[in-house]
């Protein structure tokens, strides 16, 4: 079939308008990804401490070569970097590295008890022990995506500090316990979605649930704190954090 040049011309016509369309969609997709972290400073993030016993002290998070970092001090409690912004729906991504002598978490939808609670807590433990433990006014509490370079190797987990604890352990679920990379860098994606919650480490699939408890609250950096001396003066650090607002 031979075609006339007007032909030819709607033919031309329609794909430049195509690939113009294409691409203004893949710019419109790549700016909703918002950068939680400048790569310079701590504008728009705050510290929350956490140490009962040290109550005027702050967790020692500052920026270096692009990352946020955590250097512990031996025998001080934990606490978090947080946004002062809280989010609903949304997908985070971020690269973590600690020493394996740490243990930390990606707080998502977090928020702090406005006064005492007692709460059901279920212990990591292979027993999951339960407790009712008494958490202070200004406790921080939310879900929390695991970060574990332990045995136990539950990273990606969920778990909710000072509320329920344990929610979904990776007990069992032997891929999704060896995506951690020790002493590395570790890829995180995280979905909150409505009550759909997802989580990826190192493209890897780790969870992926329903849970009603919270639907908003800020985004958390967690430092553990260092109890023992094989702790002390050990890096937890966090870069390439960046959100998509859903």
């Amino acid at each position: 079939m031979i075609l006339s040049r007007i032909q030819i011309r709607l033919v031309v016509v329609t794909i430049i308008l195509a690939a113009f369309t294409m691409g203004c969609q893949n710019n419109i997709e790549e700016t909703e990804w918002q950068d939680l972290f400048d790569g310079k400073t701590l504008s728009g993030w705050k510290v929350i401490n956490q140490d009962w016993d040290n109550p005027d002290s702050e967790p020692d998070f500052y920026v270096e070569n692009n990352m946020i970092v955590c250097n512990t001090t031996l025998n001080t409690g934990g606490g978090y970097l947080v946004t002062e912004k809280s989010y609903d729906n949304f997908i985070i991504e971020l690269d973590v590295k600690i020493d394996n002598s740490l243990n930390s978490g990606i707080q998502c939808r977090s928020q702090v008890w406005e006064k005492d609670t007692i709460t059901t807590y279920v212990a990591g433990n292979a027993e999951g022990t339960i407790s009712k433990p008494k958490w202070p006014v200004g406790y921080v509490w939310g879900y929390q995506i695991e970060i574990d370079p332990s045995e136990r190797a539950w990273s990606g987990g969920l778990y909710e500090p000072g509320n329920r604890g344990w929610v979904v352990t990776l007990s069992g679920n032997e891929t999704a316990r060896k995506a951690y990379k020790q002493m590395d860098w570790n890829h995180f994606k995280i979905v909150m979605n409505g009550n759909k919650i997802q989580t990826f480490l190192n493209e890897i699939k780790v969870l992926d649930t329903i849970d009603d408890m919270s639907s908003s609250g800020f985004i958390g950096l967690q430092f553990h704190g260092a109890s023992k001396e094989s702790q002390n003066n050990k890096k937890s650090m966090w870069k390439n954090i960046r959100i998509k607002e859903l």
